[in-house]
């Protein structure tokens, strides 16, 4: 069989997956036909699944295809192991980790965090624990809800502009913008397909001004947005590759879409600039005192060595060392938030389980790849490098 036919098959099993998990296919704009509805035995569909596997193995690739078939095999793989999860078998936080997203992300002790922890202390006015502090020292950079719409589309409108100085998109791209309640995560890209997105940002806690280009960037220019763009225009509609039709979320894919998304903020916004934009333009926007921009991201450049913290708390608490409470608990000492909004990253975890590695783990992965590749360095190599890398996706072993 060829490629185009297993890639076909692929995605009907992809599809089919989807139909036992609401959230397992995060976009798709393939044939209409192909989602039939029909939910499908687990046992039938793992049986398909290991025979395209099979199929796989056994064809004959021109060097030029060897790519295209190691991707479509690794992305096979991982519907295997999802379907145990969705059936409730037992799987380690690193099994799943491994054989979802193709990595394992580095252990990290508590004693590691707490130096980050004893460094942050010296940094923060006031008594009590650091994450006490640290949330009084943000909370005199939330945006006002009714400036927040005003302030995210200013990011928007700034990092589309950035972005397309280096990467041709499509005529007609855009998006829609939602603000949303009574969701696990902060923000979410709904790619509809024809270059066109629906961003949602969710307005439960406060937003910080450093989210709104986080946010702006990451879901948009140059994050999920321009990368399922990208994906759209030169694999699907260019050479026809019908397998990046469609995007399962708890996938290898999903390693390379939240890892790139993460490294394009730095990326799109090198630190000065970014700095000087925000004192320039956001923080006026949200009435917030701008002289306070440098120690702010002073602060934010330490807590950033905090953020596999998250991962050592999902994989204790997934393999059954810690109950709920210690893992709220965790959360708000080393992420340094309310217990509250603590409560709904262990929501987060709930629900996605090891895919809490793709956001860090994933951009340490893509900056590595990229610095591996660069020789001069320069803003435009950098992009010449990252974009080529969105248009041509690559899982974490393809990276190393």
């Amino acid at each position: 069989m060829t490629l185009d036919t297993l890639a076909e098959h692929y995605v009907k099993l992809a599809l089919a997956v989807g139909e036992h998990h609401p959230y397992y296919i995060d976009a798709y704009y393939g044939p209409s036909e192909w989602r039939t509805g029909e939910k499908r035995a687990l046992n039938e569909l793992k049986t398909d699944i290991s025979a395209l596997l099979d199929d796989l193995a056994n064809t004959q690739t021109s060097e030029a295809m060897a790519q295209r078939k190691a991707f479509l095999q690794i992305q096979t793989k991982s519907m295997l192991t999802f379907i145990q999860i969705i059936n409730n078998e037992q799987v380690s936080f690193d099994d799943e980790s491994q054989r979802l997203y193709d990595a394992i992300s580095p252990h990290i002790t508590e004693a590691e965090l707490d130096k980050v922890l004893a460094q942050l202390d010296t940094m923060l006015p006031g008594n009590g624990s650091v994450s006490e502090r640290m949330n009084v020292f943000i909370d005199q950079f939330v945006i006002p809800k009714d400036k927040l719409d005003a302030v995210f589309k200013a990011a928007v409108v700034e990092s589309r502009q950035r972005t397309k100085k280096y990467i041709e998109l499509e005529e007609q791209e855009s998006f829609t913008i939602e603000y949303v309640q009574d969701k696990v995560w902060s923000g979410y890209n709904w790619y509809q397909g024809n270059s066109f997105s629906l961003i949602q940002v969710n307005t439960d806690f406060p937003i910080y001004i450093a989210r709104a280009i986080d946010l702006a960037s990451h879901e948009g220019y140059p994050g999920h947005h321009v990368f399922n763009s990208l994906m759209e225009k030169h694999l699907v509609n260019g050479k026809g590759w019908i397998e990046y039709s469609v995007y399962p979320l708890f996938s290898p894919m999903s390693l390379l879409a939240e890892g790139s998304a993460n490294y394009g903020v730095d990326v799109v916004f090198p630190h000065a600039e970014r700095i000087q934009f925000e004192k320039d333009v956001l923080f006026p926007l949200a009435s917030l005192d701008a002289s306070k921009v440098e120690l702010y991201y002073q602060v934010q450049a330490v807590k950033q060595q905090l953020s596999y913290a998250d991962n050592m708390v999902a994989k204790r608490y997934l393999d059954g060392e810690i109950n709920d409470q210690t893992a709220i608990d965790l959360l708000v000492k080393y992420t340094l938030v309310t217990e509250k909004k603590a409560q709904q990253r262990l929501g987060f975890i709930n629900a996605n389980r090891a895919y809490v590695i793709n956001y860090n783990l994933g951009q340490d992965l893509v900056k590595a790849y990229i610095e591996k590749q660069s020789q001069s360095g320069t803003q435009a190599e950098i992009w010449a490098l990252f974009s080529k890398l969105l248009a041509n996706p690559k899982t974490a072993s393809m990276m190393q």
